[in-house]
């Protein structure tokens, strides 16, 4: 049996988040949720016979707010604040300038890494889910939980269920 070398270790990315919030004058460090009961609902029926939902916290892509291409520093001002929808029948513009991740080691070129809309129409097309909803939802990751909680998580159930989703699948970039 071989070990990983001491360095090869799991990015201490909880604890780097707690230091970064502090750091941006928060008087707290930030806190995840933590449930002690999770709910889960079993599929009501096979995927194959479903209606998916995408959801994603990719942006809409905004002019005249700065760089948001693959590989662009991290830009707060093409964060988006309220849940959105578009077309789920053509590749929208969508960006992840607005999130943190590793921009060292990930490039972000290829859209279908972190916006899976195009492989979720082939699955359509293969029968391996037996339909798209009509829209794809967009969910702000605006660091509020109680937002997220009260606001935007009843309002993206709303939208899936106008869309008459069986199943939503979450795509945090």
């Amino acid at each position: 049996m071989t070990f990983a070398v001491d360095h090869d270790v799991p990015v201490p990315y909880m604890q780097r988040t707690r230091e970064y919030y502090l750091a941006l004058g928060y008087e707290n460090p930030y806190r995840w949720a933590h449930h002690v009961e999770v709910p889960f609902t079993p599929l009501a029926k096979p995927l194959s016979a479903s209606r998916v939902a995408l959801i994603s916290t990719a942006a809409p892509y905004q002019p005249g707010v700065g760089e948001q291409g693959p590989g662009a520093k991290y830009n707060a001002a093409a964060k988006f604040y309220k849940v959105y929808s578009e077309s789920s029948d053509v590749m929208p513009d969508v960006r992840i300038s607005h999130v943190g991740y590793d921009r060292t080691n990930y490039d972000a070129r290829d859209p279908n890494t972190w916006f899976p809309l195009l492989q979720l129409q082939h699955a359509v097309k293969a029968g391996r889910i037996a339909a798209l909803t009509p829209r794809f939802h967009g969910a702000p990751t605006n660091r509020s939980q109680k937002v997220t909680v009260q606001t935007d998580a009843p309002e993206l159930l709303a939208r899936c269920r106008e869309d008459g989703a069986d199943v939503a699948v979450l795509v945090p970039s």
